[in-house]
């Protein structure tokens, strides 16, 4: 098969969902071409991540040098160039050559629903609409996105498609984790930790189950956010039961998904949500906000904050959790659901896409 090249520049925050898309979908993708007995895909990659994906000689390491045209060999018999971010790059020599085709990922419109100022919206819609303007192929990774995109970007006739993220999920985990040992039963949430993520609206609901410890996981986005909550904490008496941890591994991200009670996901926006597929790989309780693509994702098995009210969100909880642990197989199937969610589908409908192009 013609050469492919997935652009992994988001492969330099380690432990963000992008990183985790492309590192994922690039090997689920290369074991096919193996069976395929086709040339694998290649990586243009930070240099931080040059060995990510394994086999010699597939690792393109980002260089200053290829902003210079001379430098850029490795695009001449690219056939197809996958950019997998809406607000990222597309590699400019590649718009110069119309043998190569360029497959776009938008994961979210996201600025739409966050309350940006107009300004910033159309800022980052023109953005997007850019990115799309120089491709011949789109992806969003849900319903609800690909409708975002229709309402609000032109695509002209291009060919628009869903495709779905997968799970994978490190079964390998320590017998307690490295970052924190909850101390009691306690509630997950794992994410960018930032306003859009919406956690400080669980605080309330935690004054009420005194039951619980809350672990909220994830990169500290926004270190203002963070400490506001910390010191709501304080005001509502909770401040021993909430532990903000920041990154973790994925061994101890494994642990908290295996023996949390519940996992928590009150997100403003959403173009997929990992997360909630991880929870229910283990066949967690899930309880999310009902914005975005988050009802697409865990269907009639969410248990939905319909407000952010801490009365409302307080009765769905404990509501849900009766209604979980008295209801004969509703566990198994959140995992089942989780299991429709595959990297390897993923991939599959990403080649024949790249193959239809070439």
């Amino acid at each position: 098969m013609a050469k492919i090249i997935l652009d992994c520049d988001p492969m330099r925050f380690p432990y963000s969902g992008l990183y985790y898309y492309c590192l994922n979908l690039g090997l689920h993708i290369n074991q096919l071409l193996a069976k395929q007995n086709q040339e694998p895909m290649n990586f243009y990659v930070p240099p931080s991540q040059q060995t990510a994906f394994g086999a010699p000689g597939i690792h393109i390491v980002k260089s200053k040098w290829h902003k210079l045209p001379y430098f850029r060999a490795f695009l001449n018999d690219c056939k197809v160039w996958h950019a997998p971010f809406q607000m990222g790059r597309i590699m400019p020599a590649v718009q110069k050559n119309r043998n190569t085709k360029l497959v776009l990922t938008i994961h979210d419109l996201n600025f739409l629903h966050e309350g940006k100022p107009l300004s910033k919206q159309q800022q980052n819609l023109e953005h997007v609409q850019n990115n799309i303007s120089k491709s011949d192929a789109i992806v969003c990774i849900s319903e609800f996105t690909k409708q975002d995109v229709l309402n609000n970007c032109d695509v002209g006739n291009k060919l628009v498609r869903v495709i779905h993220n997968g799970v994978n999920v490190d079964n390998t985990m320590p017998l307690t984790p490295r970052a924190y040992t909850p101390r009691k039963p306690f509630l997950f949430g794992i994410g960018y930790l930032n306003s859009k993520k919406n956690y400080h609206v669980l605080l309330p609901l935690l004054k009420e189950t005194p039951e619980y410890e809350l672990v909220l996981a994830g990169k500290i986005d926004d270190q203002d956010y963070v400490e506001a909550m910390r010191q709501k904490a304080v005001e509502l008496g909770i401040s021993n039961r909430l532990h903000i941890i920041g990154t973790v591994s994925d061994e101890d991200r494994a642990w908290y998904f295996k023996n949390c009670n519940a996992f928590l996901h009150p997100s403003l926006a959403e173009g997929f949500g990992i997360p909630i597929v991880e929870a229910m790989y283990f066949g967690k309780p899930v309880f999310l906000s009902d914005r975005t693509s988050i009802p697409e994702i865990a269907g009639d098995l969410g248990f939905y904050f319909r407000s952010f009210e801490p009365e409302h969100m307080t009765l769905t909880f404990k509501n849900g959790m009766e209604k979980f642990k008295t209801s004969s197989g509703m566990s198994q199937s959140l995992q089942q659901k989780a299991r429709s969610f595959s990297w390897e589908k993923a991939a599959r409908e990403y080649l024949a896409l790249y193959q239809s192009l070439c």
